[in-house]
């Protein structure tokens, strides 16, 4: 009988220990997957102490921190989409599938860089405004590049230049710098049409085409190509610039505010 009873103590013993781990592992395994997943949303494990909460939509980022009254945000450059300018055994390779019947490929092919995009953390109206420059203006939730509305020099125009931008509005130029003068598609399919898409140099965010669920026009929007307002990521307010479907397609007649720096 005491055999007995010894043998039903154990017995509860060893099974109470069992389900203990069990549910100890399960919860770990679920613990694990939330925080892999909510790094992979906000990308927090790359964003330093003291950095803005918005700068953890830029997912592409391998490190954003801080610089003085700067936010540092690194970057490769590359698409996370696929390109018919990705070598063709690259796994983003992708012949052109788009709208333009008028598609003419360019030479170059991307290529990665590091790039590190300074720009002010409390960005503010400049004085003395100026031109924005050939090259980087700004950077995308992607890491992507944004380009001005010009295609070069003398204020060349985009309208043959469109024709060799691949089916999510973009192309890289000669040394493979991947980068957008329109909309960016990929990111607006896939975050939305009034999702904020990235900075420009000044600090001043970037937003998509529409805004309250109405399609924002040159009309709406100042010489520089943006307005202030309360946004979803600045309760306080703040002054931003939208992307139109016609020229000057992201920024205006110059910063708004006084530009940071890019370096490759």
């Amino acid at each position: 009988m005491k055999f007995a009873n010894k043998f039903l103590i154990l017995s509860l013993i060893f099974l109470f220990n069992n389900c203990s781990k069990s549910d100890s592992n399960e919860d770990s395994s679920s613990n694990s997957q939330e925080t892999s997943e909510s790094t992979t949303d906000n990308n927090s494990n790359v964003v330093e102490e003291g950095v803005p909460e918005v700068f953890k939509k830029i997912y592409a980022a391998s490190r954003v921190y801080l610089d003085g009254n700067n936010v540092v945000i690194e970057v490769d450059g590359a698409p996370d989409h696929k390109s018919p300018y990705y070598s063709r055994n690259h796994e983003l390779y992708e012949p052109y599938n788009g709208s333009n019947t008028n598609f003419n490929q360019n030479p170059n092919s991307i290529k990665t860089f590091d790039f590190k995009f300074k720009i002010p953390l409390n960005p503010k109206e400049a004085s003395s405004k100026v031109s924005t420059q050939l090259g980087s203006i700004g950077v995308s939730l992607n890491g992507v590049a944004f380009y001005n509305q010009y295609a070069g020099p003398n204020n060349q125009p985009l309208t043959n230049e469109i024709n060799s931008f691949d089916q999510y509005a973009g192309h890289p130029q000669n040394q493979g710098v991947y980068h957008y003068h329109l909309e960016p598609t990929y990111l607006t399919s896939n975050k939305g049409q009034d999702a904020l898409l990235g900075f420009l140099l000044d600090g001043f965010p970037v937003y998509g085409p529409f805004e309250n669920d109405v399609k924002i026009t040159n009309e709406n929007l100042d010489e520089y190509h943006g307005h202030s307002h309360i946004t979803p990521d600045y309760p306080n307010g703040i002054y931003h610039y939208h992307i139109t479907d016609t020229d000057p397609y992201i920024n205006g007649n110059g910063y708004y505010g006084s530009p940071g720096t890019v370096s490759q």
